[in-house]
């Protein structure tokens, strides 16, 4: 089992990873024995976050990178390589909404939306993909979803950001499919509510947090440690014949809607 699902000599990038579902990720590949790097547009976030890594005994590094900017993300990715010894696992944890009824779309907000959880994912996975090619060692990426990939959002304003993660889903298969030659597997996580800061907009409306439980099957929002079995999942081996594929961490919502 610690060959299937153990980190041993792997280095991690982890955009993202100070948030509150990233840092959990983080901390769940460092503590499988990754070496770690944190990276997102506060510097001393991601170092911050990789001191208590590293108090705990692991090998972590902070990076400050600006997901808007295609310069700034291969620059990041670059920097991390060169931490880590090489770059072997990425784990995209960026993401955000801004809501908007269709009727309130503005052009601004919908472009900052597509430049942070789409095209920063391309570029992402295309300085990553240079590492990992030219290491000739196989790799892992991983892209950070959500269940509005598949289902649309009824009553709150999501154009963007469903439009963003659908797309980010055809992402996936066609970044499987290239890189499928040089050993590289690419999947995708796609949560439901998961229990983090950012949930607390959800838990303050009770009307709407009633709403969101009653459509979840399973009857609980998801907690950070269900996304880090994922994530730990498709970074190891165990995952090795698994690529172009979605998980959905929904607790059956897409099964039964």
């Amino acid at each position: 089992m610690k060959s299937l699902f153990g980190l041993q000599d792997q280095a991690a990038f982890v955009p993202g990873g100070y948030g509150g579902i990233g840092e959990a990720i983080a901390r769940g590949l460092a503590e499988a024995g990754a070496r770690v790097a944190i990276a997102g547009r506060s510097r001393e976030k991601a170092e911050a976050l990789a001191r208590r890594l590293t108090e705990a005994g692991h090998t972590a590094f902070g990076i400050g990178m600006d997901a808007r900017s295609v310069e700034s993300i291969q620059a990041g990715v670059d920097e991390a390589a060169a931490k880590l010894g090489g770059l072997s696992l990425l784990v995209n944890c960026i993401g955000f909404n801004r809501e908007q009824k269709i009727a309130e779309v503005t052009e601004e907000t919908f472009d900052e939306i597509y430049r942070v959880n789409l095209k920063s994912a391309m570029f992402l996975a295309q300085a990553a993909a240079r590492h990992q090619i030219a290491g000739a060692r196989g790799g892992k990426q991983v892209h950070l979803l959500s269940v509005r990939s598949q289902l649309a959002m009824r009553g709150y304003g999501y154009s963007a950001y469903c439009a963003t993660k659908g797309a980010l889903v055809m992402l996936v298969k066609q970044h499987a499919v290239e890189l499928a030659p040089h050993g590289i597997q690419v999947n995708g996580i796609a949560p439901t509510v998961v229990l983090t800061e950012s949930a607390e907009k959800w838990r303050a409306d009770p009307k709407r947090w009633e709403a969101f439980l009653a459509r979840v099957p399973l009857g609980r929002a998801a907690e950070p440690r269900d996304v880090v079995g994922a994530a730990v999942f498709f970074c190891a081996r165990a995952s090795d014949f698994v690529t172009g594929q979605v998980m959905y961490l929904d607790g059956g919502i897409t099964a039964s809607q």
